[in-house]
């Protein structure tokens, strides 16, 4: 144990040491956006928990741990009024394998279009819309050690041009038996890069306007850059450290390195009574400079409907800086 704990601090001091900020440098920024109130309420320190449906975003190998199917419906009131939804559904194959698919979505609405000339509107409305459909597996390749991956369709749209891309998610997970310490390893959005293209890129241009006798009016499409998505990389550790009759609580850290930004740790802790009164508390890009993101806590209810179902509502609330405090929901069924 205490090797694997010099392994995961040295790593993550090479990626310190190593790193330079590169804020801003790629496209989909909202991939990193955390999914579920589950995590969000721990700090966003799970891939190594990685128990609920929110492992197809987190570790999509923590899917095959879970011996029934389970359906997640979360809505966060996002930045500046735009709201971000997704939805997630696992299915459970024979306690070995398991299979996913998830649906990602950053509406920005809509607003109208304003020029030079018409200040207060031409009538016309525009819309920005961020999308992610994903398709995921997992196997538990022992009893103590699985694998799993998700293939990602990813698009982003505003008015007439949009962007698409493919991309790649590999995650893996190993129980010790240190007192069942679970260590999760993840690497996100392995994928093409991104260009706008669109119909308000077509312009009629004069190739050259000091000769006569040509057409001065010839179509052409403007080429806008490419830009490469946000490769994520996370490695944590997380244990149940308290087991006392009903009571059980569990901690988490994550290591954290993106490509588009400098590492930080995520901190969690959850404190389950009877597994049906969840409370939560957590810290995320702790050591990150200029982070708004921070404090997080929350908590959730299971409750058993039927004899081998359940349904359970989650809660969590981040304290964002100098912009409005975020409140994430979810409704989730275990079949």
């Amino acid at each position: 144990m205490k090797r694997i704990g010099l392994l995961i601090i040295f790593l993550f001091a090479i990626n310190i040491s190593f790193s330079q900020s590169k804020v801003g440098t790629s496209a989909a920024s909202f991939l990193g956006i955390s999914i579920g109130p589950k995590a969000i309420g721990m700090g966003s320190a799970f891939v190594a928990l990685a128990n609920d449906a929110t492992a197809l975003y987190w570790n999509p190998s923590g899917i095959s741990r879970s011996m029934k199917s389970q359906f997640i419906a979360s809505h966060t009131n996002w930045l500046v009024g735009t709201s971000f939804n997704w939805v997630g559904l696992t299915v459970n194959l024979d306690n070995i394998n398991s299979i996913g698919i998830s649906f990602t979505q950053l509406d920005y609405g809509e607003d109208d279009v304003t020029t030079v000339l018409s200040p207060e509107g031409t009538g016309e409305r525009w819309d920005a819309m961020d999308m992610v459909i994903g398709l995921s597996y997992a196997r538990n390749l022992t009893d103590r050690f699985s694998i799993g991956g998700s293939v990602k369709y990813i698009s982003q749209q505003i008015w007439n041009e949009s962007a698409s891309a493919f991309a790649l998610d590999i995650g893996l997970l190993y129980i010790t038996e240190f007192n069942d310490l679970k260590i999760g390893m993840s690497i996100s959005n392995f994928g093409t890069d991104m260009q706008m293209k669109g119909k308000d890129l077509i312009r009629r241009i004069d190739l050259d306007p000091e000769s006569n006798g040509i057409n001065k009016t010839i179509p052409s499409e403007l080429k806008t850059d490419t830009w490469p998505l946000p490769l994520f990389f996370r490695v944590g550790v997380s244990m149940d450290v308290i087991k006392f009759n009903d009571l059980v609580v569990t901690t988490a850290i994550d290591a954290f390195r993106p490509s588009d930004n400098n590492s930080s740790l995520n901190l969690g802790m959850e404190v389950a009574w009877n597994d049906m009164f969840f409370v939560r508390a957590g810290y995320k890009n702790l050591f990150l400079d200029k982070s708004e993101e921070g404090l997080n806590f929350g908590g959730g209810l299971k409750y058993n409907f039927m004899e081998t179902s359940f349904v359970h509502f989650d809660y969590a609330f981040t304290s964002f800086g100098k912009f409005d405090n975020l409140h994430s929901f979810s409704l989730g069924v275990i079949f």
